[in-house]
């Protein structure tokens, strides 16, 4: 007999891999197989010389991208989160979390949710709601990761087909 897939996935990935692509990827294959997607994935504004910090989010549901950084001026040397989109993607996180969103990706488990702050909350509901949750952890990451989910959580390697069969085994168990 064998064990039915955990709902709670995370692509663990090395330094050098775009991220934000590859779930932007994903989602797009999920989304063209008709799962009603929830959460955000993360567009990059790089290779940008006079801003290699921007960044934006896009939410799933509705396709809207809001600005994700925030300018602090010609001093920064830092990149720096704007903690006022960071709670617009939570309202929409949790708007398609109430809407009944099939799988919810969150763009990554990153410092912010290493910290206990980020879509932490938002991911922790989805998983307590019972809708399957998808993102992704650095490698570096993978310590708070694993304390956050208390180690029952699926791990998928940065490759579309396992994301794709994790979740058809995901939506086959349901």
């Amino acid at each position: 007999m064998t064990t039915p897939p955990l709902p709670i996935a995370a692509v663990v990935y090395p330094p050098a891999l775009d991220i934000g692509a590859f779930m932007r990827t994903a989602a797009a294959a999920l989304a063209g197989r008709g799962v009603r997607l929830g959460g955000v994935v993360q567009h990059d504004a790089r290779p940008n010389p006079d801003d290699p910090c921007a960044m934006s989010l896009e939410d799933l549901a509705s396709g809207t991208r809001f600005t994700l950084s925030q300018d602090l001026g010609s001093g920064s040397s830092a990149c720096r989160l704007d903690p006022g989109a960071l709670a617009q993607a939570a309202v929409a996180v949790r708007a398609a979390i109430e809407q009944g969103a099939d799988l919810v990706i969150f763009n990554k488990f990153g410092a912010q949710e290493a910290a206990g702050g980020g879509l932490r909350a938002e991911m922790g509901l989805a998983a307590a709601r019972g809708i399957p949750v998808l993102t992704a952890v650095a490698e570096r990451l993978t310590g708070d990761w694993e304390r956050f989910t208390g180690d029952p959580a699926t791990v998928l390697p940065p490759d579309l087909d396992a994301v794709l069969a994790w979740w058809q085994a995901v939506r086959t168990a349901r």
